[in-house]
C-alpha cells in the first residue's frame, strides 16, 4: 500500500497541535487537580466529558494520550481494566499506588516508563519545576471500558459541583447541569469490593512494571531495546508492545508490519520515509503507521535521538501477565 504526504500528515499528530480537555474527568474541580489538562490522541480514551477532543478516532486495539500538569498538580486515585503505560516525556513525574496512595511509589525521570498493574489504585503527581507531560497507552479499543474511582475522589468531587452517573458521564452542577432522568449517581465501590484491590508492594512493582530510559537507550545500541512484550523487559501481553528506537537500532532499507505501528518520538527529529513521500517528526509527535506499509524512520540530526513504537498484537486486552 502507499499513501500520499497529505495522508500521512493526517495519521500524524503534532504536539504543538495536541488539544486539550480540562474537565475530561471527576476531579476536574477538586483542589490540587484542578489544573491538569487531558489529551486524546488515538482512539477515544476514558475521558468522562462531552468536550474531550479525539484527533485520531480509529483504534489499533489500543488507545494513545497524554497528561499535561503544572508542578504539585495531582491525578486522583482510579484503576483500569487493562494495560495503563506511561512514559514520561517531559518533568519529573511521581508515581503512588493503593487505596489511599500509601501502598507504595516510585519517582520517574524524563523517558522512563512504567506499566502499571491492573486492578490496583494508582495517581501520579508532577513534582518538577516546569509544566510536564506524560504519554500514556491504554489497552483495549474501548480502553477498558472507562475509569473506576476511589470512593473518596467522587466524594470530594461531589462537593465541588462534579456528579458522575452511572453512564460514566459527568454533570457539573456549578454549571447547571444535573443527572438526567433515570440516570442515577455512580454507585461508590463497597468494602467488599476494596478488598479485592490489592495494596501491592515497591518490591513488586518497580523490578516488573518499572524500565529506566537510560538503560533502554543502553539496550537499543544495536537493536530495538524491547521493552513491554511476552519476552521483553517488562513482560506482559497487553495487546500491544513497546520497543525504545535509537540510532543505532534503526535500518534505512523499508520494511512493513501486519500490526498496526505507532511511532512515539521521545528525543531528536526523525525522517520518516515510505514510498509516497517524507516526513520529519519532533519530539512529543506521535504517528499512527497503518498495516502493510513499507517504511523506515532514521534520524534526521545529530544529537540525542529516540523514539517508542507501539504495536499491536493478537492478544486479548486485559489484566496485567506475567509468565
Amino acid at each position: 500500500m502507499t499513501l500520499s504526504p497529505e495522508q500521512m500528515e493526517a495519521r500524524i499528530v503534532r504536539y504543538g497541535d495536541l488539544k486539550p480537555c480540562r474537565s475530561a474527568f471527576i476531579d476536574a474541580h477538586t483542589p490540587g487537580s484542578n489544573q491538569k489538562e487531558n489529551f486524546t490522541i488515538v482512539g477515544g480514551g476514558v475521558s468522562e466529558s462531552a468536550d474531550q477532543h479525539v484527533h485520531i478516532s480509529d483504534t489499533p486495539g489500543f488507545n494513545i494520550g497524554a497528561a499535561g500538569q503544572p508542578p504539585k498538580c495531582l491525578n486522583s486515585l482510579h484503576t483500569h481494566r487493562t494495560a495503563e503505560v506511561f512514559f514520561v516525556l517531559s518533568g519529573r513525574w511521581r508515581f503512588f499506588w493503593g487505596r489511599f496512595g500509601d501502598a507504595g511509589e516510585v519517582v520517574l525521570e524524563e523517558g522512563d516508563i512504567i506499566n502499571i498493574p491492573t486492578g490496583i489504585f494508582r495517581g501520579f503527581e508532577n513534582i518538577g519545576t516546569d509544566y510536564g507531560m506524560i504519554m500514556a497507552i491504554l489497552g483495549g479499543d474501548d480502553a477498558g471500558g472507562g475509569v473506576v474511582w476511589a470512593p473518596q475522589v467522587i466524594e470530594d468531587a461531589k462537593e465541588h459541583g462534579l456528579v458522575l452517573g452511572e453512564n460514566g458521564k459527568l454533570y457539573d452542577t456549578k454549571a447547571g447541569q444535573s443527572l438526567p432522568e433515570g440516570v442515577q449517581p455512580m454507585p461508590l465501590l463497597t468494602e467488599s469490593e476494596l478488598v479485592q484491590y490489592p495494596e501491592l508492594p515497591v518490591s513488586e512493582v518497580v523490578p516488573h512494571y518499572v524500565a529506566r530510559y537510560w538503560d533502554l537507550m543502553a539496550l537499543a545500541s544495536s537493536g530495538p531495546a524491547k521493552v513491554i512484550g511476552e519476552n521483553a523487559l517488562l513482560r506482559d501481553k497487553p495487546g500491544f508492545e513497546v520497543e525504545l528506537l535509537t540510532r543505532g537500532s534503526v535500518s534505512t532499507q523499508p520494511a512493513s508490519s501486519d500490526q498496526h505501528e505507532i511511532l512515539m518520538v521521545m528525543r531528536g527529529h526523525w525522517k520518516l520515509s515510505w514510498q509516497g513521500g517524507t516526513k520529519v517528526l519532533a519530539p512529543g509527535d506521535t504517528c499512527a503507521i497503518p498495516p502493510q506499509l513499507a517504511y523506515a524512520i532514521e534520524p534526521s540530526m545529530s544529537g540525542e535521538a529516540s523514539l517508542y513504537r507501539v504495536r499491536s498484537t493478537d492478544d486479548p486486552a486485559g489484566p496485567t501477565w506475567q509468565g
